[in-house]
């Protein structure tokens, strides 16, 4: 199963999904994909198994995803603060992959029926997830 999280600006949401992620399930293969290289790095630190920056890894990844996992504007152009590019959005919200989006109510974007919870209780449902859908 190949599982991607695609993060940006300090990449801290990506790390705390990768760190929670190979706490419960270490033998997950993850690939992490930041839009800049403090985020990369942030979740290679965090345990990931592999790590590439910018748009293309993006696209690239994105045709064999069984999972993709990230904050909601990686399917939304020029979110992030602009680090979402169309092409980037369009390979994302293209591919066949699972997506598990974590909604983030910030760059004039708010989620209508999202509570306002904690990260680390997103997280715990992204694990939650990524377990019913890889049946560990």
């Amino acid at each position: 199963m190949k599982i991607i999280v695609i993060d940006g600006q300090g990449g801290k949401m990506g790390h705390a999904v990768i760190v929670q992620l190979k706490k419960y399930h270490p033998e997950l293969e993850i690939t992490a994909i930041g839009t800049n290289s403090i985020a990369t790095s942030s979740m290679l630190k965090a345990g990931a198994d592999a790590g590439a920056t910018g748009e293309n890894p993006v696209v690239v990844a994105s045709r064999s995803a069984d999972i993709i996992i990230g904050p909601i504007g990686i399917v939304i152009p020029n979110s992030l603060l602009g680090e979402i590019t169309p092409v980037m959005a369009e390979a994302i919200g293209s591919s066949q992959a699972k997506k598990i989006l974590i909604p983030v109510n910030k760059c004039n974007h708010y989620v209508v029926g999202c509570e306002e919870l904690p990260l680390s209780v997103y997280i715990g449902q992204v694990v939650a997830q990524v377990e019913l859908l890889t049946g560990k």
